[in-house]
């Protein structure tokens, strides 16, 4: 298959559905942190209208995610709110890809478009760790958890103020990443 991985600069997901021999890439304004030469540097609206079979979007969360609600108010004024809705959703609203996963913590896209379709933990998928993930599907079928783990700690939440803090926890877990391709790879 040929598939998109919008927002990713990690190269997870991408190498997770590559090692099972699909033609992926990754999109993202930061270079690949791998390196990889099947990674397109720009916005990925740019080459979202080729004939992709798939496309897994981590649009971002920063104007989207409860966890920034304090902020919201200031957000909605200044136009940063409504910007980061209308990026989730001309990801969204791709009816030209028959399969579609977006990928946003708890926040407004649940009022503001519809419920996610599942929400997914780490730690069901090896990761000691709590961090709810909400997936909206299309033409996808609900992840099934593949090592459900002890040890929930909060490690996101816990990280400690740094520069690259930000990209820390957008970062998808392995083991997530591994059960995307496995199990949405095969249809």
């Amino acid at each position: 298959m040929k598939i998109l991985i919008a927002c990713e600069y990690s190269g997870k997901v991408r190498e997770a559905f590559r090692a099972l021999g699909h033609d992926a890439i990754s999109c993202d304004l930061l270079p690949a942190d791998d390196g990889s030469p099947h990674h397109y540097i720009g916005d990925v609206l740019d080459i979202i209208g080729e004939p992709w079979d798939m496309l897994i979007g981590f649009p971002p969360c920063t104007h989207l995610a409860s966890s920034g609600a304090r902020w919201f108010e200031q957000k909605r004024a200044d136009g940063r709110q409504q910007q980061g809705i209308d990026f989730f959703m001309a990801l969204a609203n791709q009816d030209h890809i028959p399969r579609i996963a977006l990928e946003n913590p708890v926040g407004i896209m649940s009022s503001q478009w519809r419920k996610p379709d599942q929400i997914i933990q780490p730690w069901q998928f090896g990761h000691g760790e709590t961090k709810a993930t909400c997936l909206w599907l299309k033409g996808l079928s609900k992840l099934t958890p593949t090592n459900i783990v002890e040890g929930r700690e909060q490690g996101i939440w816990k990280m400690p103020p740094s520069p690259d803090r930000w990209k820390q926890r957008s970062e998808t877990y392995q083991g997530i990443a591994d059960a995307m391709a496995s199990q949405w790879g095969n249809i």
